[in-house]
């Protein structure tokens, strides 16, 4: 059995299936469920970070994402999720359109 990726520890049994026919596994110790070999890929803190420092220097979201090799998809996602933790006041304020007067035109 796989040692459990929290814990470290080996007692672990068999735990069912997911959705694509991987092996669920439960750990006896601190009864955390896993999947040995993961496909989806954690975004660390360090890598997040950089995320975060790249997004301040006006870098495409494409540019980062193939730099720090995360998907552009879950890269908008979390754009998406730091803009909607940003207080109000920083969030895009909305321009005031140009209204010409008629008049003015000549």
């Amino acid at each position: 059995m796989p040692a459990c990726p929290i814990c470290t520890t080996s007692q672990t049994v068999k735990n069912g299936r997911i959705h694509n026919g991987k092996q669920r596994f439960k750990c006896q110790d601190c009864g955390r469920q896993f999947v040995e070999r993961p496909t989806k890929k954690v975004i660390d803190l360090a890598t997040r970070e950089l995320i975060d420092r790249l997004l301040l220097e006006n870098i495409s979201l494409a540019g980062i994402a193939r730099a720090v090799q995360v998907s552009p998809q879950w890269l908008q996602n979390y754009v998406n999720e730091k803009y909607t933790q940003m207080p109000d006041q920083w969030q895009g304020r909305s321009r005031k359109k140009r209204t010409q007067d008629p008049e003015s035109r000549t």
